[in-house]
């Protein structure tokens, strides 16, 4: 599912993406576009709009986008309520809802000015706002300047939680799944989140937050896409498949959708990529 919002993100438009990926739908595509286009390019792009007014996922009342996301979605899990005030009063510049909105705010201002491509700032993003789950789950209680106990219990679970995402030795169902991802790769069909974890009996929202770990620091749909990208490469690299052909065999729903993704993953065109495949075939 395609989800749009405004360019230039900071706090709720970067926590709401996270959300999205990580507990809702972990094959989403993000797109950030002009405030001006948004209403425009989700028509076009059949993507649910976010974070603007007048659209269903936006603020109500003293509440941000973030909330509402929880809510449409039942979100039943009190880490996430826990982050969802630290969002809202970043958001909404009410710093009395949690005592962490100002640092969220402060450090996503800075990242914002620093960072000016979207998908960059959404990477790193992701990336805290793990951190930060990991915080609201097993660690908000503990406070940094405590009694020694306190300090012991705190290392206990940073070590545990070090080893567990340090260890090399990936669990079974890891296995299994790289190999469920090379089937559908090698006969073009397709393979959802939702599949994977009723295949493998893992909880989806389990699958999808303890994916990264032994795929690459990727998301299930970023490491779907790369491997179909790295798939089309090779394509063009040995064969004089047109790039229709090579969009359908490596499962893409469209040349368009195909070109898209393959410039976001290279940098360049497949066309130009294909060109240049060509040029030192014929070389040879």
């Amino acid at each position: 599912m395609k989800w749009i919002t405004r360019e230039h993100p900071k706090i709720d438009r970067i926590a709401c993406p996270w959300l999205i990926i990580r507990f809702i739908d972990a094959d989403a595509e993000i797109i950030y576009v002009p405030f001006d286009e948004v209403m425009a390019r989700a028509n076009e792009l059949n993507a649910t709009p976010f974070d603007l007014p007048g659209v269903e996922y936006t603020h109500y009342d003293d509440q941000c986008t973030f909330d509402y996301f929880i809510k449409k979605h039942q979100l039943k899990d009190p880490a996430l309520d826990r982050i969802a005030s630290i969002v809202r009063g970043a958001d909404t510049d009410r710093h009395d809802f949690a005592p962490q909105s100002a640092g969220l705010e402060a450090i996503f201002s800075g990242l914002a000015y620093n960072i000016k491509n979207d998908r960059e700032l959404l990477e790193l993003g992701m990336t805290i706002y793990d951190g930060l789950y990991s915080w609201a789950k097993h660690l908000h209680q503990l406070k940094h300047t405590q009694g020694s106990a306190e300090e012991r219990m705190l290392l206990e679970v940073f070590n545990k939680y070090i080893k567990q995402n340090s260890s090399k030795k990936a669990p079974a169902w890891a296995k299994e799944l790289k190999e469920m991802i090379q089937d559908q790769l090698d006969t073009n069909m397709a393979l959802s989140l939702q599949q994977a974890s009723d295949e493998l009996a893992i909880n989806p929202a389990y699958l999808s937050r303890e994916f990264s770990k032994y795929f690459d620091n990727l998301s299930f749909g970023d490491y779907i896409r790369k491997l179909r990208i790295d798939k089309a490469k090779h394509l063009m690299d040995t064969t004089a498949y047109s790039l229709t052909e090579v969009a359908y065999l490596t499962g893409f729903s469209d040349q368009s959708h195909f070109t898209r993704i393959f410039k976001k993953q290279t940098g360049q065109n497949p066309s130009s990529y294909n060109k240049s495949a060509k040029g030192k075939k014929d070389t040879k």
